[in-house]
This record gives structure tokens, C-alpha cells and sequence, in this order.
């Protein structure tokens, strides 16, 4: 046998095992049509030299670069980097490079993403999207593959995952209504304007009222033009000045909750005491919290598995079947801010 080099090839697996190195890829791409003895035979042959699959240059051979899209609103909130995190990792374990971006929630940069930006090196497009149109996805180019997290503009169009949101809000406001809240603000939610998240976690909140035979109050939804910490302290502060202040609040994420928890202790508040606090997203800082905050907990390592898969099996075969809308799982995490 040939001196095998310092990065062993297919041929030197096949000489080594004494087989084709035809037989060696079909060995690798476990086709069926070979025999037991065979495929140990080379199996002990790469094992014996050390030999690794070249991805990059089965891709490129392939037409592909081997690399994805991940385009997210902002880094800087916990869910969206959370969520990065289980998608690299996931992409990873199959074999893929994630490029990460940033369009911070601007319609142009969502678009740009969704058109492909970087086409000449990504083989697909993972976008969370917030400000993009029902007529966006019409136009988009086809031929790039494209799963949509979190809310889609319109339906149809393009592969979706992300959890039910009427439901989860649903349930979060018929836990603080066990609990014998009955002025529950949302804040970050909506009454009217398109179907977004806000809009549809205030949907699940009017129906857990109408289930409760509660009247829904519009003045306790309060619309926030951005989702940070800042936000959801000057929220509580406003709703803290109210004459009749709520007993509870349900923000819309987890980044709104903890400032507004912050804001209720300068206020002399006490959380579960006078308020209990409810938020969205189980970022890791909530376990952390003084008082530790009771969220509603979307299942991101399904999101992100679901998301990559769906994503490369466009890629490796766009017309295979409909378009799919995954539903994530979701739970209630009660922690202090609600039980004390």
C-alpha cells in the first residue's frame, strides 16, 4: 500500500480496505446496496487512518456553499441571541455555518434579507420578521429557500415555525385570573393593527377574560413602540400613577417584565404582593430576577431544530410537498414574581 498522506482521501480508505473508492462513497452516503462485510471493512478503514468527510467540497461540488442565513430583529434582546445559539448549534450538528444578521426590525433590511443578500453565499434564510408586508412574500424570489420564524405577515408562502401565541397568552391570563387578579394590564399589546404577535397574545387575553365572564377594558392594553427594559419600567410607572392601578401585569416579553418589576420596587410596589408579574420568552436572566419572574416558556431548542431541518430540506429539495407551519410547544413557568 502507497504511504497514505497527512489528510487521508477516499482513495487511500479504498486502498486500505481493499475496495473501490466508489465502494467508499457509497459507504459514506449509506446507500443500501452494500453488503455487512463490506461496509465494516471500510468503516475500520476510516477508523484506522483517520479519514473525515470534506463537507465544504461536497457542497461546492453540489452547487452550494454549506453555510445559512439567520436574520434576527436585535441581538441585544435576550430571545432573539438565546435563540441563535440553539440555530448555530443546530446547524452545526448538521454540518452547516450559520451567517448571523441583524436587521433591527427595519422592513428594508427584512426584505434584503429575504431576497437573499447574501444568495452568492448562503444556500437559505432563517428570518424572524417584524415589520414585514403580506405583499412582500408574494414578491419574493422563489429561489431561495426561506423559513419564517415568530409571526408571518400573511399565510402561505413560505415554510413557518413558531408557537401559538393566543394560546399561550390565554393561558397566562387564566393563571393570574386563578390567582384572583381581575385588572390584568398587557403590556406591549395591541387592539388593532395588523396580525403580529401583539396583536394575537391580546386576542388570547380577551378570550381568557370572555371565558372568565370578565369585560375587556381597551385602556388596560398598552401598545409599547419597542420591547426593552426601559420600556416595560416606564409602562409600570404610567400604570402606577392610574387611579385605579392594575393587580397584574402581563408583558410581552421577559426584557418588559424585569424593567417593570424594577419600576414597581422604586414605586414601593411589592411583587406578588400588590402585583403579580407575568412575562414572555424564559430568557435566562428571569431565573435571576428579585423576585424571580413567572414567564411563558416557548420551547427555543424545538424552534431551532424545526427551523433548520425545514430549512434544509428545501434546500435539498424545494418542490418536496406543501409549505409547513410548525407549532412549537410552549409552558408556564411559575416562579416568584406570581407565587411569592
Amino acid at each position: 500500500m502507497n504511504s497514505v498522506a497527512a489528510r487521508p482521501r477516499i482513495k487511500d480508505v479504498a486502498e486500505y480496505a481493499g475496495v473501490s473508492p466508489k465502494t467508499v462513497s457509497n459507504v459514506i452516503n449509506n446507500f443500501e446496496h452494500v453488503s455487512e462485510r463490506t461496509r465494516t471493512a471500510v468503516q475500520e478503514a476510516i477508523d484506522a487512518l483517520g479519514y473525515r468527510v470534506n463537507i465544504a467540497g461536497r457542497q461546492l461540488r453540489q452547487g452550494r456553499t454549506g453555510m445559512i442565513t439567520l436574520a434576527v430583529p436585535e441581538l441585544d434582546v435576550a430571545y432573539f441571541a438565546e435563540l441563535a445559539k440553539y440555530v448555530m448549534a443546530e446547524a452545526d450538528r448538521r454540518g452547516r455555518t450559520v451567517l448571523l444578521h441583524q436587521t433591527g426590525a427595519v422592513r428594508e433590511r427584512e426584505l434584503a434579507a429575504l431576497h437573499g443578500f447574501d444568495a452568492q453565499f448562503s444556500d437559505g434564510v432563517i428570518l424572524s420578521p417584524l415589520s414585514l408586508l403580506p405583499r412582500d412574500l408574494a414578491t419574493r424570489d422563489r429561489r431561495l429557500p426561506v423559513v419564517l420564524l415568530g409571526e408571518r405577515p400573511a399565510e402561505g408562502g413560505t415554510d413557518h415555525v413558531g408557537i401559538d401565541n393566543v394560546r399561550a397568552a390565554r393561558e397566562a391570563t387564566a393563571y393570574l385570573l386563578s390567582r384572583g387578579r381581575r385588572r390584568i394590564a398587557v403590556v406591549g399589546g395591541a387592539v388593532r393593527g395588523r396580525l403580529g404577535t401583539d396583536r394575537l397574545r391580546t386576542d388570547g387575553y380577551r378570550e381568557a377574560l370572555d371565558a372568565a365572564g370578565l369585560p375587556f377594558d381597551a385602556d388596560l392594553v398598552l401598545p409599547m413602540e419597542a420591547y426593552h427594559w426601559q420600556d416595560g419600567a416606564r409602562a409600570a410607572t404610567a400604570l402606577m400613577r392610574r387611579p385605579s392601578p392594575p393587580d397584574a401585569l402581563l408583558c410581552l416579553n421577559d426584557h418588559m417584565a424585569l424593567g417593570a418589576l424594577r419600576a414597581l420596587h422604586e414605586f414601593g410596589r411589592t411583587v406578588p404582593g400588590d402585583l403579580d408579574v407575568v412575562g414572555f420568552d424564559d430568557i435566562e436572566a428571569s431565573r435571576f430576577s428579585v423576585p424571580s419572574l413567572t414567564t411563558v416558556a416557548p420551547d427555543k431548542q424545538e424552534i431551532a431544530r424545526a427551523a433548520v431541518a425545514l430549512l434544509l430540506e428545501r434546500i435539498d429539495e424545494p418542490d418536496a410537498g406543501p409549505l409547513q407551519d410548525h407549532v412549537a410547544g410552549h409552558r408556564i413557568i411559575v416562579r416568584e414574581s406570581t407565587r411569592g
